[in-house]
């Protein structure tokens, strides 16, 4: 008997999945895994609201393995040793992996190929799992190793055809005799609250989602991308983080029929973008990518008001108030928050950084420190000096204050864009409301800031 092993990571899905469906084809058996690593955990990387996301993906991702007549494998520790036990215990030749990006994953994945070695068993790491296409498949000219700038990157990207969308596997057969293990709790991967609204974890829900979308809200994309209030963006990117859904079979399914369709495939090249990225400079999840010599303030107290959403800046606060309550940020207000810690603060963008990954469920290592990087004009953006002003970027994309109103309860008696500026009402008004003054001066912070870059 013929028995193979897929390691599942951040591809949690039985549609379009390299491994999985390499490991069906080549043998009798199959042992689809998941490991709880146990460093991860010990580390307070999740909070409760990606725990509780992720555990329901694994039971979704079990439900499809049984609809073809296997299970989801669970095993808690060190994946490269559980790994390794079940290879020496059923003689497995070949495991297969989604290949990933981060300093993790490569050490993981070269951990691996070490380990097996001694076993003769094989490591394949598949490529376009994880992103639409492989970093490795697009490199400028010369000697460099990865596309610093988007648009040359994009150009090469919309030239460059996807591999077709795979079918998923018809019958996934386990070995006799093997113990699947318990699905794992949210409490298995973090001890931390769950403060999120309910969100749909898992494929099934991932794939209703995206027939939802790419039959129809997709055509408005371009137009209503930054829409605070009436956020017509597509909600697939904690699917896309854990991999419950392809980029490939997605960029498939929208297209570039149509502006919207254009635009938001656009935004899946700003993603593999960003995975080319960090495959590239590991090291660029916690260094400046384009160093400034910064000397960022350190002040707890402003960071945790930050954090919090007690800033005195309501579509800051805002922002930061959705995220704590659901887990998600529209992408707009991620600039707008992002912006005021780094550059009206001066704050480290590495500790913004840890508190988005913290509570966002689509907290993508790659996207998140490559955004937060270019937002605080350490990374690829040309223009690494500029400034978004919260009060004009509220009044352009909050003009009405509906997005601030319903995120922040205290001011939702305040009618119309005056919900911006609170600390322009009238002293009785003031009076009656728990919320902050603004704890900067936005001109004296942008000063400061210019003068800081020099």
């Amino acid at each position: 008997m013929c028995v193979s092993l897929v390691l599942f990571t951040r591809d949690l899905r039985v549609h379009d999945n390299p491994a999985l469906r390499a490991a069906v084809d080549e043998a009798d058996r199959v042992i689809p895994l998941f490991v709880v690593d146990s460093r991860i955990v010990a580390g307070g990387y999740p909070g409760g609201n990606r725990a509780a996301f992720l555990a329901r993906c694994l039971a979704d991702l079990d439900a499809g393995l049984r609809e073809r007549g296997g299970r989801l494998v669970t095993r808690t520790g060190d994946p490269v040793r559980r790994v390794r036990s079940l290879v020496d215990e059923y003689g497995i030749r070949d495991v297969h992996v989604a290949d990933d990006v981060s300093g993790h994953a490569q050490r993981r994945l070269r951990r691996l190929r070490a380990e097996l070695d001694e076993s003769g068993a094989r490591v394949h790491a598949h490529t376009e799992s994880t992103t639409a296409i492989a970093p490795a498949r697009l490199s400028p000219s010369g000697r460099k190793d990865h596309f610093a700038v988007f648009t040359p990157y994009l150009r090469r990207w919309q030239e460059t055809p996807l591999r077709p969308v795979l079918a998923p596997p018809e019958r996934v057969r386990l070995p006799g005799h093997l113990s699947p293990g318990d699905l794992p709790a949210p409490e298995a991967f973090s001890s931390a609250e769950v403060t999120a609204e309910a969100v749909d974890g898992g494929e099934q829900a991932a794939r209703e989602a995206l027939t939802v979308w790419a039959d129809g809200p997709v055509e408005d994309y371009a137009e209503s991308h930054d829409d605070l209030p009436g956020d017509r963006t597509s909600h697939l990117s904690p699917h896309l983080h854990l991999g419950t859904l392809s980029a490939i079979e997605v960029a498939h399914r929208v297209g570039s029929r149509t502006p919207g369709a254009r635009e938001f495939t656009r935004q899946l090249a700003w993603r593999d973008f960003h995975h080319q990225v960090l495959a590239a400079r590991p090291a660029c999840a916690y260094e400046d990518y384009r160093p400034h010599g910064d000397r960022w303030r350190d002040i707890p107290a402003e960071l945790h008001a930050w954090q919090e959403g007690r800033t005195g800046f309501p579509i800051v606060d805002a922002g930061m108030r959705q995220l704590l309550r659901e887990g998600w940020m529209h992408n707009r207000a991620r600039l707008i928050t992002a912006s005021f810690l780094t550059k009206t603060l001066y704050l480290d963008w590495r500790a913004g950084a840890r508190h988005f990954l913290r509570y966002l469920l689509d907290g993508d290592l790659a996207n998140n420190q490559m955004n937060w990087q270019w937002v605080a004009g350490t990374g690829t953006d040309s223009r690494p000096n500029r400034v978004l002003n919260p009060l004009r970027q509220a009044e352009r994309y909050d003009p009405d204050g509906a997005y601030v109103r319903r995120h922040l309860p205290e001011l939702a008696e305040i009618t119309g864009p005056e919900v911006h500026r609170p600390w322009t009402l009238s002293d009785r008004v003031r009076s009656g409301l728990d919320y902050p003054e603004p704890m900067v001066d936005l001109a004296d912070a942008r000063e400061r800031f210019l003068a800081a870059r020099g």
